[in-house]
């Protein structure tokens, strides 16, 4: 199957690529209208008498041929010697080119070929030439198929040469012969490709040969095959010269459109020429002047310089010169150059023995903590102890401090306030998610896009070697087979060994020593033994309503109206209408669902102010509900009745209050039914609630025989959060105890511990979380084992205030508290 290469060959050496100058080595003799003869072949010409009424036809993709046209043409000997053979017995040497589109000429048929074609003869024909199926193609005369005499190949078919219609000597074809002269030799200047010959040759073109001006003119355009095509089938001159001149008014436009993309093109390209040699120069003359260096000499110059204003230990400084004078004998454009180059930029970049002074005021600290921050009264004090520590001693050793708190109550923020309070700088990352251990201490030189860790890094930004620096999120740091990226953190953070970290990049030790590190968790389960040990843990709790309100107001509503444009006076609410935002929409322990809330209604009030008149808004406790849509809590009091007990938990999003059900199902056998999604530890401590009271049934009032018929129901409400812990102990077997003597609590309490199968109350933890829940759900009674007392001791005033705490050493004090009895038998003594 041959291509379109197989039948026609490049133009001849004068044509362009593009096509803009068709058939440039076609020469014409304007002696007749359609018979032409060629400079490069002395043949004779076919005169009209002798054109035969039978041709061969060849399919020819691409264009189609004009009479007039000189081309070469080559076959593959290989598809179409059958044509070649009926060429050859022919002995005229004449052809018949028809245009097939995009066709492939190997599988065309006769429906395939227009009705009209160009009759060419062949210079070299068939058995005369050393290279057979190379051609020279002159077009001499149109053809239009009457029938067919073959259909198979070769093409043989009957036809006929019809003359051009009109006029030639009638003033509008003259007229129309003139403006394609003048049409053609506005291209010429357009498109440098139009040689020397051919604007000689147009010069002796005169009116009288129309039809060959309007096919020598269309010939040399780059319209398309279909376009050409139409063109070779008009019969009257004057459409023909119509069409004719609409294409080269396109090739015109085309023409000069292509001027202007060079013109850019190189003005573009001569300009950057001209920068660059002009700089290169300028390079020279610099260099001979002495007043300028090359690239290696100005690299190791910038950095020996930078070099000049750290102060680095002695085995830095010679690390620092053994790469420097590497750096002066490598070849800039080899990679080790690049290697050594980056390698010293980070080296020189380390702030060595920099340090920033310290501000040690206490009262500048207080300030700063305050100004930032309200409420957490124990963690600025803290805070202002560990500052105060600095300030006895004159300096701050590096130390490692771990903010432990539910989410959204400003942990990260303490730590930026921290930084500000000491005047150091601060820099912040997070190691969520992170599984790299490479990320702390640093990729090998040798790998391709290899950087410091994380800390070198920060050390570079902040350009001091004692900052603030922040690790988020410690809790959630990950593993993988690059490695543990906790296990890197604790040479970081031992105080023992981060005088002298080695970052694998760097290949140095780093004294890590003057830094602050402060840490923040949400739990500290997740956080390996060894890890947590080399940190001192501040806890932060969650907020009570009081301080959620003084946040609002002092820090979230003035922050929001900033950032939505604003002011104080055009947007106002109400102190009742902020607690109902914190009691209805935001019960959570931190203050990021209450800032969302905040910023939803700053925002639903700009609408109205928008919409209407109005250039003010003053939102009360009555437009909440139909900004935010309705509560998302409801202010319930604690269940309460027979068997229902409410007790008080530890979360991840601080402390909540859990409501213990315990109900009698039937009295058919004996047994004990769990509900609630409880984790094993809270199943433990359930059956030790309910053998302790089955055993203890006599002592405390009840039917020893309560149980031994009853199928029992104990039941933890939210059944679809997971729960988890020994501390509702206590809990469980008071409900237990409150179902078996079919007794209700009257008033408002709640409790937390663990209890053991002889009725000791255990200590348990998050103690501070479990009184903000306990105040969040107005219940100002709270039992807690007497182990806890001191943690107790340590919570501010603003939380213990108006709260009545029992500390319990054993169940029967919680019997006597709670059922206001005595019980008959104790089992401890």
């Amino acid at each position: 199957m041959s291509s379109e290469d197989d039948l026609i060959s490049d133009k001849s050496d004068e044509s362009t690529d593009d096509g803009v100058l068709e058939g440039v080595s076609a020469h014409y003799e304007l002696g007749t209208e359609d018979v032409i003869t060629a400079d490069q072949s002395s043949a004779p010409a076919v005169a009209d008498d002798v054109l035969p009424e039978t041709l061969v036809l060849l399919p020819l993709p691409g264009r189609p041929f004009f009479p007039g046209q000189v081309q070469p043409i080559g076959l593959n000997p290989d598809q179409w010697q059958k044509t070649l053979n009926a060429i050859s017995e022919q002995g005229k040497g004449l052809l018949g080119l028809a245009f097939v589109g995009d066709a492939n000429p190997v599988d065309v048929m006769t429906n395939d070929f227009p009705d009209m074609g160009c009759v060419v003869r062949l210079h070299s024909p068939p058995g005369q030439s050393d290279n057979p199926g190379q051609f020279l193609a002159q077009g001499i005369k149109r053809f239009r198929i009457i029938r067919w005499l073959r259909e198979d190949g070769p093409f043989i078919a009957q036809v006929e040469y019809p003359r051009s219609k009109g006029d030639r000597d009638s003033d509008e074809v003259k007229a129309y012969a003139m403006a394609i002269i003048a049409a053609i030799k506005e291209l010429l200047p357009l498109n440098p490709l139009y040689s020397q010959e051919l604007k000689q040759y147009l010069g002796k073109f005169n009116p009288n040969q129309p039809s060959l001006l309007a096919d020598f003119a269309a010939a040399m355009t780059t319209a398309s095959g279909d376009q050409l095509q139409g063109i070779l089938q008009t019969l009257p001159l004057t459409a023909r010269m119509t069409k004719v001149l609409e294409l080269l008014r396109r090739e015109k436009e085309v023409a000069e459109l292509q001027g202007e993309i060079s013109r850019e093109v190189n003005d573009k390209a001569s300009d950057n020429q001209r920068e660059f040699f002009l700089k290169e120069q300028m390079k020279v003359i610099q260099r001979e002047l002495g007043i300028s260096k090359d690239d290696r000499t100005s690299d190791a110059e910038k950095f020996a310089e930078r070099m000049l204003t750290r102060n680095p230990p002695e085995h830095v400084a010679s690390r620092f010169s053994e790469e420097l004078d590497k750096l002066r004998v490598l070849e800039s454009g080899s990679p080790e150059y690049a290697v050594t180059r980056n390698y010293l930029d980070w080296v020189s970049a380390v702030p060595w023995g920099v340090f920033s002074d310290d501000n040690l005021s206490l009262e500048h600290a207080r300030d700063e903590l305050n100004r930032h921050h309200d409420g957490l009264g124990d963690v600025k004090e803290r805070i202002v102890e560990f500052l105060a520590v600095g300030n006895f001693k004159g300096t701050i050793d590096g130390s490692i401090l771990l903010l432990v708190g539910p989410p959204g109550v400003g942990k990260t923020s303490i730590g930026k306030s921290v930084a500000d309070a000491l005047g150091r700088k601060f820099f912040r990352f997070s190691l969520g998610g992170m599984r790299d251990e490479a990320e702390i201490k640093g990729h090998r030189r040798t790998y391709i896009g290899a950087l410091p860790g994380k800390l070198v890094q920060a050390l570079k930004d902040v350009d001091v070697a004692n900052p603030v620096i922040m690790l988020d999120e410690i809790d959630k740091v990950g593993r993988s087979y690059n490695g543990d990226p906790a296990s890197a953190l604790l040479e970081v953070l031992d105080p023992e060994q981060n005088n002298e970290f080695m970052d694998h990049y760097l290949d140095l030790r780093v004294d890590l020593s003057r830094v602050l590190f402060i840490a923040t968790a949400n739990q500290l389960d997740s956080i390996p033994p060894a890890l947590l040990d080399r940190m001192e843990t501040i806890r932060l709790a969650g907020y009570i309503a009081e301080e959620k309100l003084a946040i609002a107001r002092n820090h979230l509503w003035p922050k929001l109206l900033k950032r939505h444009g604003a002011k104080p006076s055009q947007v106002r609410i109400n102190d009742a209408a902020l607690r109902l935002v914190i009691d209805g929409y935001c019960r959570e322990a931190g203050v990021r669902q209450l800032e969302k809330q905040l910023a939803a209604l700053i925002r639903k009030s700009i609408v109205q102010i928008v919409d209407s008149d109005t250039s003010r808004i003053r939102l009360g406790k009555k437009d909440i509900a139909d900004l935010l849509g309705q509560p998302r809590y409801r202010s319930e009091r604690p269940l309460r009745g027979k068997g229902v007990v409410t007790g008080l938990a530890w979360t991840a999003q601080g402390g909540v209050t859990l409501a213990i059900e315990s109900s009698r199902v039937h009295t058919l056998h004996r047994g004990l039914k769990l509900t609630g999604q409880l984790g094993e530890v809270m199943k433990e401590s359930a059956e030790i609630a309910y053998s302790y009271i089955v055993a203890q049934l006599n002592n405390f009032g009840c039917h020893e025989d309560f149980f031994d018929t009853s199928l029992v129901h104990l039941h933890v409400p939210e059944g679809a959060t997971p729960k988890d812990g020994p501390s509702a102990g206590i809990t469980m077997a008071t409900a237990l105890l409150s179902l078996a003597r079919s007794q209700r609590i009257k008033r408002p309490l709640a409790m937390t511990g663990e209890l053991t199968l002889t009725g000791r109350v255990l200590p348990v933890g998050g103690i501070r979380e479990k009184i903000v829940a306990a105040r969040r759900a107005q219940i100002p009674e709270v039992l807690l084992p007497f182990a806890n007392r001191g943690d107790y001791d340590e919570l501010p005033d603003h939380l213990t205030a108006d709260m009545t705490v029992h500390f319990v050493r054993s169940f029967d004090e919680v019997f006597e508290i709670v059922f206001g009895g005595t019980a008959a038998k104790r089992p401890l003594h």
